[in-house]
């Protein structure tokens, strides 16, 4: 939870949609003094700006400021505004909750003015940069996947003479030798459509696999750029540093690094009862920043001898591997938090 200062006076509540949003000023007390709607372009913003100048707004509580709000939590922050992101607003309790964009406006408003599920925004600029290449790269592996398992489905089925010549292909030979097939008049015509098929599929898969890697070489570029550091650390490649950026950040915004290892889902949850005294993973947080941690925590278990010694040594106390997992996923939040800090204040 973010810390508020106890002087704030009004507080601007934001709705953001694709093509309108939706603002209320609130005051310290709750009330509503204005509501106002604007399209989501740069005049709209401007209109906004001038709505919280004319009440004198001390904060802005946006939702979604890393997607629908990015524009105008851009240009407020390039106003040197004070804002938070607030969570998506809790319904009312009651079957029929009303609902309408003047209402989710005050709801942020209040949510902010109570300390309730607000966060600050992250950072654009290089941060976003490679945010998106991480997104773009998530997307083509994800196709390629997709590709494969299809051209496997088309293997499985092909008429004898086909699937025979490539099942007991490894996969990047099956690629390239799928890519170059060529159509024959000789073949029948359920041939015929199946090398097609199976031509366009693999040529998808290798398009998508050289997508990936040209955006992977854009992310290990900006990550030594930014963050060289990270690089040298036994696990960490251009991906999961470049995951570890975007999800702190910039200093300042995780505040501990007990609040980065939530972040991730790597805190520990009490699950006690009873003479029974344990705890159990975490499955919230930031998934992908969840995932780039357990990559980590996998290298080191295959690779790295301090790491082997503790997995060896909490085996005989009793732990089990899953446990473990989630022992070493804390203790590398804490190294990481504590080494982008560190980079943050020498730049």
């Amino acid at each position: 939870m973010l810390a508020l200062h106890q002087d704030l006076d009004v507080v601007i509540g934001v709705d953001t949609h694709k093509d309108t949003h939706t603002a209320a000023a609130v005051s310290a007390t709750g009330a509503v003094m204005e509501h106002l709607t604007v399209p989501a372009d740069p005049a709209g913003y401007r209109q906004l700006i001038a709505f919280g100048r004319r009440h004198g707004a001390t904060l802005w509580a946006i939702e979604g400021t890393g997607s629908f709000g990015a524009g105008l939590t851009t240009a407020l922050l390039s106003r040197c505004a004070r804002i938070v992101e607030v969570d998506r607003p809790q319904r009312p309790a009651r079957r029929g909750g009303v609902k309408s964009d003047d209402i989710d406006a005050v709801r942020a408003a209040r949510q902010a003015l109570a300390g309730v599920g607000l966060s600050e925004p992250r950072r654009r600029g290089d941060r976003e940069a490679i945010r998106v290449l991480l997104a773009t790269r998530a997307q083509a592996v994800t196709f390629r996947t997709r590709a494969i398992s299809a051209l496997h489905a088309l293997v499985a089925s092909a008429p004898d003479g086909l699937r025979e010549r490539l099942r007991t292909l490894p996969l990047g030979q099956l690629l390239q030798t799928c890519a170059g097939l060529r159509d024959s008049s000789r073949r029948s015509v359920e041939e015929s459509a199946t090398v097609l098929a199976m031509r366009s599929t693999a040529r998808r898969a290798l398009a998508c696999e050289r997508e990936a890697a040209d955006l992977e070489v854009q992310l290990d570029r900006l990550v030594r750029r930014l963050a060289p550091e990270l690089l040298g650390k036994l696990g960490i490649g251009p991906v999961v540093a470049g995951q570890v950026i975007a999800s702190w950040s910039h200093h300042g915004r995780v505040r501990s690094e007990a609040a980065f290892a939530k972040l991730g889902g790597a805190a520990p949850i009490e699950a006690s009862s009873g003479i029974i005294t344990r705890h159990r993973l975490n499955r919230s947080g930031d998934r992908q920043l969840n995932r780039a941690l357990h990559t980590i925590v996998l290298v080191r278990m295959r690779q790295d001898g301090a790491t082997k010694d503790y997995v060896q040594r909490r085996l005989a106390q009793g732990k089990t591997i899953r446990d473990i997992k989630r022992c070493l996923k804390r203790y590398i939040a804490r190294q990481l938090f504590r080494q982008l800090e560190a980079l943050s204040s020498t730049t």
